[in-house]
């Protein structure tokens, strides 16, 4: 009996090892392939952005302008792509433009500079911005180290379901919705590619996955349902920012701005989402492993006490997450002096608000609906009879469905 319990495991480490060869294989690729597409494109205005390095700081000082005083550097750069590699240029750093108080260049450092060309033919270059991208590679090194280390296989798998969430993302909603598609249509079912497929890499075939998946479905709809209706009813147009407009003019009018928002509110409850459901799936799980012999009330509700907490700390940092990222926003606003009334009627506000509150409302309805579905597995997956073997053991470390007597 042992062996074929112990089966399931090998095919689980075997499905391991080779995500792990698959991304070691990879990574130098994917590093290669997304410093290639993190590469600046020259641009159809005779201007091009590119990645220069320091060489020399010719003058170094500080510049008054309007009472701030704030310092500048000119520097020697050179640009590392052709046909300007080997060339040296002059870089004027926070003397004509602005600059950053306390961030200054060194000799080495690497920048991104334009080059422009003048009537007369010359190439003149100006600071564009840092490069920042091997930081970024450390930041993400870092971060994949800290995930396997503290969970181990599954650290790896979830390292595996993010870059494919990344993967669908990038190759197939955005493609889609520049395309013209319609961005709902598209998010819903990225976002439920995204999430079957990352639930079931990271927990398994298990009819505890197979509960979360479907509280995801359910909750998915429902906030997909509630965002549509209140983007109507506060009638959102989806101008409500800049880089809206400039999608907008960029694109030809071809996407569909106010469906856009609506993909954004899904796509932002997803990463939620799939942390709640699996959280209150295990939990209901666990439970029921305890003691067999809970009926679906009391299973329900001790249940549901769990998840009223995380309900309340996952609803907190939605809030706190979306406010963060307003924050500037939220400055200029309340500096500039208008009344509540005006401010809360701003699209850009509005918007802000029917995100939190409609994913919130999301988050909240999901675990009631996970709760009810996965009680229900767990205590009735017993009658399923021939389909019972297909879908799996109740959790990962749970070689049969549990029987206690």
């Amino acid at each position: 009996m042992k062996r074929s319990s112990s089966l399931p495991r090998y095919l689980i480490l075997l499905i391991d090892l080779l995500i792990v060869a698959v991304l070691i294989y990879l990574a130098p690729g994917f590093v290669d392939a997304l410093s290639l597409w993190l590469q600046p494109r020259p641009t159809s205005s005779g201007e091009n952005t590119v990645v220069a390095r320091v060489v020399a700081i010719l003058e170094e000082g500080t510049v008054a302008e309007m009472g701030a005083v704030r310092p500048y550097q000119i520097l020697q750069v050179e640009p590392l792509s052709e046909p300007w590699s080997g060339q040296h240029f002059i870089l004027d750093y926070g003397r004509t433009a602005l600059s950053a108080p306390g961030v200054s260049l060194a000799v080495g450092d690497r920048v991104l500079v334009g080059l422009t060309q003048t009537a007369d033919g010359r190439w003149q270059a100006y600071f564009v911005d840092f490069v920042r991208t091997r930081a970024l590679i450390w930041l993400l090194g870092l971060f994949v180290l800290a995930s396997i280390l503290l969970s181990g296989w599954k650290g790896v798998r979830s390292m595996a379901s993010m870059l494919f969430s990344f993967a669908v993302i990038v190759f197939f909603i955005l493609p889609q919705i520049l395309a013209g598609a319609n961005p709902v249509a598209v998010s819903t079912a990225g976002a439920f590619v995204i999430l079957a497929v990352t639930l079931y890499v990271v927990y398994g075939w298990t009819l505890k996955t197979h509960a979360a998946v479907l509280g995801v479905l359910l909750a998915l709809g429902l906030t997909g349902g509630l965002a549509y209706l209140f983007i109507r009813l506060t009638h959102l147009t989806g101008f409500g920012s800049e880089e809206a407009m400039f999608l907008s003019q960029q694109a030809m009018g071809t996407v569909d701005l106010r469906g856009l928002v609506l993909s954004g509110i899904l796509i932002g409850a997803l990463g939620v989402l799939d942390d709640l459901v699996i959280t209150q799936a295990s939990a209901v799980f666990e439970l029921h492993l305890a003691n067999p012999s809970l009926p679906f009330g009391r299973l329900y509700r001790q249940s549901m006490r769990i998840g009223q907490d995380h309900v309340a700390a996952t609803v907190n940092t939605l809030v706190l997450a979306y406010t963060g990222a307003a924050l500037p926003l939220l400055l200029l606003v309340t500096q500039a002096g208008e009344s509540f009334g005006t401010f809360i009627n701003r699209e850009f506000v509005t918007e802000e608000i029917v995100r939190t509150l409609v994913g919130s409302l999301g988050l909240i309805a999901a675990v009631p609906i996970t709760t009810g579905l996965a009680c229900l597995i767990a205590l009735q997956h017993g009658r399923l009879g021939r389909l019972r073997p297909l879908l799996g053991p109740l959790t990962l470390g749970d070689g049969h469905g549990h029987h206690h007597h």
